[in-house]
């Protein structure tokens, strides 16, 4: 299994450590939910500003957010699946305010690495399929994301 992460810091807030902290996280949990094949993921760290304009235009919610997903593996109606191509899995897109996690590490009274961990995690589990729409599918992908990050060892 190899995870292909292409990661983009439009803010340039972080540190090389501390995105080579996100790969190897993101790894891990790829291994923990048995992603076999060759997969695709981007991760954009932005403003608050930028996740705004993105939540709005795209979500039709007039406010900044902490993170968003944008699943690519769902084929719709007239969409094409290529079939015989050895071509990586594109689950799809992760964006994150670096304002918002800084606010809600201090908030949660955690280290800022401890919340780019879970809005990393939390992103890459809603492309898996993963929501908390209901309580009973907030339980499972919540209880899931605790796992993932304390295995990991990145803890509160």
């Amino acid at each position: 299994m190899n995870l292909e992460i292409d990661i983009i810091d439009e803010v340039e807030a972080l540190t090389e450590e501390q995105i080579i902290e996100i790969e190897k996280l993101l790894q891990f949990a790829a291994k923990k939910e048995g992603i076999e094949q060759d997969c695709e993921v981007s991760i954009t760290f932005v403003s608050n500003e930028r996740i705004h304009e993105i939540n709005r235009e795209y979500r039709d919610k007039d406010r900044p957010t902490d993170v968003i997903s944008f699943a690519l593996e769902e084929l719709g109606e007239g969409e094409i699946e290529v079939i015989g191509l050895e071509m990586p899995r594109v689950l799809g897109d992760i964006i994150i305010s670096i304002s918002k996690a800084k606010e809600q590490a201090e908030e949660y009274n955690h280290s800022f690495m401890r919340e780019l961990g879970f809005l990393a995690v939390h992103g890459f589990l809603h492309l898996l399929g993963y929501d908390h729409e209901t309580e009973a599918e907030e339980k499972v992908m919540f209880n899931r994301q605790k796992e993932i990050l304390d295995e990991y060892g990145l803890t509160r």
